[in-house]
């Protein structure tokens, strides 16, 4: 099989917040809005910081309750306890908000990922065989359970099906093609495309069965299932 490792011989498959000050009132959607805020912007500015935060709990609130088409950028203001202007000075619309916070997740996961890089699937099975969890993979879930809420609101039926679609790319693609044998993973062929998308899905339905159930296991316990769901062979017992 194309994916295998030849040394294991296994198939291979992540009270209302302080405003900012506001401009004009008169500012509207249809205004030339300036670039959004970024995160570095943020980290500079404690008010901008805490505008940020108040419209993601706010954007996970409505997403939550009425599903990604169901609230307005006036709806997202008052839930956050801000002014429709001051939503405008750094946002040029709900979209550009959902972008935002959609792209700050997945720049963190990358951060974790790039740890990834140099795993070996040797070393993975060896962490396997001895039943210790990996480190990289529990620093993943922690991540991960950092972020639950948006990922929980993202990723359930009111969310945004693009952004479930990134993460399958962004975390499970990347984990799987990280640990393909090199003279597969620029491989072109159908059976290597559909081998890592077989097992990119699969790994996104285990982290999105964690996070809407509420994330019970610890971070260890699901490395520990996450690399035991890696080497299971058909046939073989499913218990840990």
């Amino acid at each position: 099989m194309p994916a295998s490792d030849s040394a294991t011989g296994a198939a291979v498959a992540a009270p209302a917040p302080a405003a900012m000050p506001a401009a004009s009132t008169a500012a509207s959607p249809t205004s030339a809005a300036p670039a959004p805020a970024t995160t570095a912007a943020a980290e500079r500015d404690p008010r901008i910081a805490r505008s940020r935060a108040a419209l993601r709990e706010a954007l996970i609130t409505l997403v939550e309750e009425r599903g990604i088409d169901g609230f307005s950028v006036g709806d997202l203001c008052t839930s956050a306890g801000l002014n429709r202007s001051t939503f405008y000075n750094h946002f040029r619309d709900k979209e550009s908000l959902l972008a935002s916070f959609e792209d700050e997740v997945i720049e963190g996961l990358g951060g974790v990922l790039a740890k990834f890089q140099n795993i070996k699937l040797r070393e993975l099975a060896a962490y396997s065989l001895t039943h210790r969890p990996l480190p990289m993979l529990v620093e993943l879930y922690d991540y991960l359970r950092e972020e639950g809420p948006f990922l929980h609101a993202m990723l359930g039926p009111g969310g945004d099906a693009r952004f479930g679609m990134r993460l399958r790319e962004a975390v499970c693609g990347r984990f799987v093609r990280s640990l393909l044998h090199e003279r597969y993973q620029n491989d072109p062929s159908a059976f290597t495309r559909y081998y890592i998308s077989f097992y990119s899905g699969a790994y996104l339905g285990v982290i999105s069965e964690w996070i809407d159930s509420g994330m019970t296991e610890t971070s260890e316990e699901m490395a520990l299932i996450s690399m035991r769901l890696l080497f299971i062979k058909p046939g073989e017992s499913i218990k840990m």
